[in-house]
């Protein structure tokens, strides 16, 4: 792996802002987030598909400037008679600020073994649509407006029969023609009758404990890339695109972002127990797997890691974008530090990244403190729920860590004093955030395993900050993949519009940059699908910007 070629660009925000205490609190039952998740067993997990968990949407659905929730569900392997449906439960923001549940008219009313969402307008309509992946066959939800959906899958092309382990998707438009396309990533070829009880197999123990059977001894799960055709429909292009060529993977979570700042989007996605993949847009309709050769396949060592989650962010400011990864119990995050756009250093342990090794699932960037830096949440959980009490030193609900970027490559770990809603153990999966209470700050909302979600909310100060929302006219609707560069103070942040991220999960599309103690904005600068490039000049802060693709004139409004 090349050495690091040049200094980490480091900021003024731990000098001239200084650091802000922080302090999360849960109020998820306050926004009337509380309907409890069901997936597999409680005490016991028989089979791999019981682990995995759900994800989490926050996504505007109604266009009304308010983000709604939509927490996915699972199922039971043994459904008793009579039982009522478990459906994904749907719940949109009121303008009071609290949180109505809708009912199956909505049209989340399959119950299944749902596992992650990705967000985007695939039929550039203005409205936002959403992929559930399943495992079973995944469902295309069109946003037909009013809060209501329609299963979409089967009349769009998308497979709708046959069984594949689907996990984490993204939208994006690979080949720039203004039609999103669509990735999904598969985690196992698992056929319940041919896998083993546990303790029946090698991989069937863990710490003397009979468990769940998996991944590894289990067959390979397969990715897929689907093209959008000019009249709606969806192709699967998986082969000729070169997808398929690294061969099968215990795949996750995946995220296309522009890594290499040549304005075409690749992809990252996440492992378990086989090598993380780095698909480098060719610009041709095609993709090169370069993950090992680019250092991000392994940690430092050059071992392969059980990878979960990923975020995505230039989080030390210096216009590349840069790679967290959540992993298995005992190991680090992975944090991949963009040197050059094609090679990275797995800078975790620099990082000091390593104080607690929990098993993470979702991950985020965000700023908690609003300071300019991204700063790092991470939510825990573990696999096997037979260890708790179990005398193996690992616990299956765990805390939530939270990590403060200094601005100089290292982060500070908060978890013991950044408030009670840290402390609290969870069996964790998604995470996704959104400004779910109004105030311009996002909170992050957490889905845990068999319990009711947590909502953290930052009840610190911080220094002041913008939200963009951005809208795409000649450029898919959405506008995913769009970079933004955000100027003020005399300090510079980037970031992207990204479908599905973390753990199963989707963030709110409203980009969140906090800037110190910024007065105003003096640049944003979005470079749009496609590479044309639009700016807006002194924007407000603790404000809420619309920018809309060849439209001069931002539309704003104060918190």
């Amino acid at each position: 792996m090349p050495a690091l070629t040049r200094p980490l660009v480091l900021g003024l925000a731990a000098a001239a802002f200084g650091a802000v205490p922080l302090q999360l609190i849960d109020v998820a039952e306050t926004l009337g987030l509380t309907a409890p998740n069901v997936f597999g067993g409680v005490t016991r997990k028989d089979y791999i598909l019981e682990t995995t968990g759900n994800g989490v949407a926050v996504v505007d659905v109604d266009d009304d400037g308010l983000d709604d929730v939509l927490l996915l569900n699972g199922t039971t392997l043994n459904r008793a008679a009579g039982r009522e449906a478990v459906l994904p439960v749907f719940y949109r923001q009121q303008s009071s600020g609290k949180f109505m549940r809708q009912g199956p008219e909505s049209g989340f009313n399959f119950e299944g073994w749902a596992q992650g969402v990705c967000a985007g307008d695939y039929d550039n309509d203005g409205r936002t649509d959403l992929l559930v992946t399943y495992y079973g066959h995944n469902r295309l939800y069109r946003n037909l407006g009013s809060g209501r959906f329609g299963d979409v899958t089967g009349s769009v092309g998308l497979p709708a029969t046959g069984t594949r382990y689907g996990s984490g998707c993204t939208f994006f438009d690979y080949d720039r023609d203004g039609r999103l396309d669509l990735f999904v990533s598969n985690y196992v070829a698992l056929d319940l009758d041919k896998t083993p009880r546990p303790g029946k197999g090698e991989f069937c123990v863990w710490k003397e404990i009979p468990v769940m059977c998996g991944p590894r001894g289990l067959p390979l799960g397969a990715n897929v890339l689907y093209h959008q055709e000019p009249n709606g429909t969806f192709r699967d292009v998986s082969a000729a695109a070169g997808i398929l060529k690294p061969g099968g993977r215990y795949s996750l979570q995946a995220v296309a972002a522009d890594f290499d700042n040549d304005g075409w989007p690749d992809l990252y996605v996440a492992c378990d127990m086989t090598p993380s993949l780095l698909f480098h847009n060719n610009g041709n309709g095609t993709f090169s797997e370069r993950g090992a050769e680019a250092g991000v396949a392994f940690n430092a060592d050059g071992r392969l890691q059980a990878g979960m989650g990923v975020a995505v962010a230039d989080y030390n400011n210096d216009g590349f974008l840069d790679i967290a990864k959540t992993n298995f119990s005992g190991d680090l995050t992975s944090l991949y530090l963009n040197e050059d756009g094609k090679f990275f250093s797995d800078v975790s342990g620099a990082a000091k990244l390593g104080v607690r090794q929990l098993l993470g699932w979702g991950v985020a960037f965000t700023d908690l403190d609003d300071d300019g830096f991204k700063d790092l949440l991470i939510v825990n959980g573990h696999v096997y729920p037979e260890v708790e009490g179990a005398k193996v030193g690992d616990r299956y609900r765990q805390e939530t860590l939270a990590f403060r970027n200094l601005g100089n490559g290292k982060f500070e770990d908060l978890t013991a004093t950044g408030g009670p809603a840290l402390s609290v153990p969870r069996p964790s999966r998604g995470l996704a955030l959104g400004d779910l209470d109004g105030d311009g700050r996002p909170e992050a909302v957490i889905l845990n395993m068999n319990e009711r979600p947590a909502v953290l909310k930052n009840a610190s100060a911080g220094g002041s900050f913008v939200n963009l929302r951005l809208a795409g006219t000649k450029v898919n609707r959405s506008a995913i993949g769009a970079r933004v560069t955000v100027e003020a103070a005399g300090r510079k942040q980037m970031d992207e519009l990204y479908s599905g991220s973390s753990y199963y999960s989707q963030h709110s599309f409203a980009l969140h940059f906090g800037l110190g103690a910024a007065k105003k904005v003096d640049l944003v600068t979005v470079r749009w699908p496609g590479g044309k490039v639009e700016t807006w000049k002194d924007l407000p802060v603790n404000a809420q910007c619309s920018l809309t693709e060849a439209k001069p004139e931002p539309s704003c409004r104060a918190y």
